[in-house]
């Protein structure tokens, strides 16, 4: 099944289209997507479709900030019924505990979470935003349109002193960096492992006026007896729990396994109940990140190598053959050549 995403992702697309000279039903129609499709915001669309015809999109109207500009027409509304829960919690930490648990609602793809900060700076911490799902393409395009987004909720919710200290973009800049700047008024650092939003850590326990323990209380009752968690799939939870140690050694099955707090033949017993392996959801996770790295950054490919764990870049180029049928800078070329 293909992952999707809720329809109200493309708040604003139809009119920032038009504004731009360009014609949203055809563009839509392009990609499979209905003409009234974004009428109901709470429908689902394919997120490669969602996503390719941002990238399309952008180059086609010759918009290269055109994620930017439709999350300056977005908020957390977007997000539907997780944005009643998001909005009643008594403080930042709360929220995202919120959004990080119920992400799925909008869309199984998408995750976001707490981390150190890359950069190992006092006092930093990193608000992660990911797209994972197996099968579907990196898009520069949906990466800008998210965090700009979850910045926007930030300001949203807790006023212009978000505490932002930099942000993190995993591919290069598509607009003049001065742009970024003026978005986001932080400095930006591009072709980085993962997107992220590096905030002051004392930022969790900033309070929200909209607080409200009972409506909060409500809204998460609904939310967890209304929508079911997709993220039980073990092969998901393997997914995520070795794209967590990325860059770095991959956990070998028994380590995964303690995490998950199974024992290794269990684990393997619930993955092939699942037709599928620790090894081949490994390889998936990498054939991904391989993708989106060589074709939407200049990264070299010994530093890519690094970042999908592989200790030498001939054992990505022999990965890439396989799963491509083509070298790295083949790969590189071809990508460069359909933009």
């Amino acid at each position: 099944m293909q992952p999707l995403i809720r329809a109200a992702s493309l708040r604003g697309f139809g009119a920032l289209v038009t504004e731009l000279g360009g014609d949203p039903d055809r563009l839509l129609a392009r990609f499979g997507i209905g003409p009234g499709a974004l009428a109901d915001e709470d429908g689902l669309l394919s997120i490669t479709d969602h996503d390719r015809m941002l990238d399309a999109a952008a180059d086609e109207l010759r918009c290269p900030d055109l994620g930017l500009r439709l999350a300056e027409r977005q908020d957390v509304t977007i997000l539907g019924p997780i944005a009643r829960a998001i909005r009643s919690s008594g403080t930042t930490a709360e929220a995202l505990e919120c959004a990080a648990r119920f992400m799925f609602v909008h869309s199984p793809a998408l995750a976001i979470g707490v981390h150190d900060d890359p950069w190992g700076r006092r006092g930093v911490i990193a608000l992660t935003y990911r797209k994972e799902p197996a099968g579907s393409p990196y898009s520069p395009q949906a990466v800008e349109l998210g965090l700009g987004v979850f910045y926007r909720v930030a300001v949203q919710l807790v006023g212009r002193t978000t505490g932002l200290r930099s942000v993190e973009v995993p591919h290069g800049p598509l607009s003049p960096v001065g742009r970024y700047l003026d978005f986001f008024g932080a400095d930006v650092k591009f072709d980085r492992p993962a997107a992220a939003l590096c905030v002051d850590s004392r930022m969790l326990d900033a309070s929200f006026a909209s607080a409200d323990e009972e409506l909060r209380r409500v809204a998460l009752d609904h939310l967890a007896g209304s929508y079911p968690d997709p993220s039980v799939s073990v092969a998901h939870q393997v997914r995520s729990v070795v794209g967590e140690r990325l860059p770095g050694r991959v956990p070998t099955l028994a380590e995964v396994a303690g995490e998950l707090l199974l024992h290794p033949r269990t684990l393997q017993r619930r993955l092939a109940a699942v037709d599928t392996s620790f090894g081949r959801v490994v390889d998936d996770l990498r054939r991904d990140r391989a993708h989106r790295f060589i074709t939407t950054s200049d990264l070299s490919f010994t530093q890519i190598a690094d970042l999908v764990g592989f200790a030498e870049q001939a054992t990505l180029s022999h990965a890439v053959r396989r799963w491509f049928g083509m070298s790295p800078g083949e790969l590189r070329r071809t990508a460069n050549l359909s933009r």
